[in-house]
Parts: C-alpha cells; sequence; structure tokens
C-alpha cells in the first residue's frame, strides 16, 4: 500500500530551523517528483517547494527561497525539507505529495496527513 508520512514538525522560536521528514512505503520515491505544500488556517494551500524525479532539479516559491532547502536520501526513501529562518508566516500545516509527472502539476498525486509547523515566541 502506498503511503507518505511526514514528521518533524512542532513549535520553534523566529529565526529558528526545523527539519521535516517525508518517508515513503509502497513506492520509491526515486522515481517520482515530490512536493511539500503548506495551509495555514484560512489561506489555500501553497506550494513551497519540489524536486524532480531523474535530475534532482528543486524548485522553491518565492516566500522560501534562500530559507529552505529540499533534498533526498534514496536509501531511506524519504525527502527533507530543511527550513531555516523560520518566520510567524512560515506557521502551517506541511504536506509532502508524490507525482510520476512533474512538479508542475495541477495536483500531485499520493499525499501525506501534514505535520504541523508552528513558529512562535
Amino acid at each position: 500500500q502506498l503511503q507518505l508520512v511526514e514528521s518533524g514538525g512542532g513549535l520553534v522560536q523566529p529565526g529558528g530551523s526545523l527539519t521535516l521528514s517525508c518517508e515513503a512505503s509502497g513506492l520509491t520515491l526515486d522515481y517520482y517528483f515530490i512536493g511539500w505544500f503548506r495551509q495555514a488556517p484560512g489561506k489555500e494551500r501553497e506550494g513551497v517547494s519540489c524536486i524532480s524525479s531523474s535530475t534532482d532539479s528543486t524548485y522553491y516559491s518565492d516566500s522560501v527561497k534562500g530559507r529552505f532547502t529540499i533534498s533526498r536520501d534514496g536509501a531511506k526513501n524519504t525527502v527533507y525539507l530543511h527550513m531555516n529562518s523560520l518566520k510567524p508566516e512560515d506557521t502551517a500545516v506541511y504536506y509532502c505529495a508524490a507525482d510520476r509527472s512533474s512538479c508542475f502539476v495541477r495536483d500531485f498525486r499520493w499525499w501525506g496527513q501534514g505535520t504541523q509547523v508552528t513558529v512562535s515566541s
């Protein structure tokens, strides 16, 4: 059964760091485009970052560029989102998602359950 599980969320002070993990079962992440998305209360879901399947090219939204880094560990079948210089506006539920087509599909095919990130002093 195909499953994505996020972990690593929590409460962090502004300026702090967190690393989110997206671990897969039932699929090999190396063959998929993996995206990180977030949704804050009352706001639409936002694409944050994506890593491509074959070239490992990476993409970031303007709101996180220079602060977040996406990476892949094939041996652990896990994709990470390293988040630095966190701001209160980064507070959201973060989701990872997988698709075989592209980082720019309208909606990714498989989704995790999400992990809460709260940035507050």
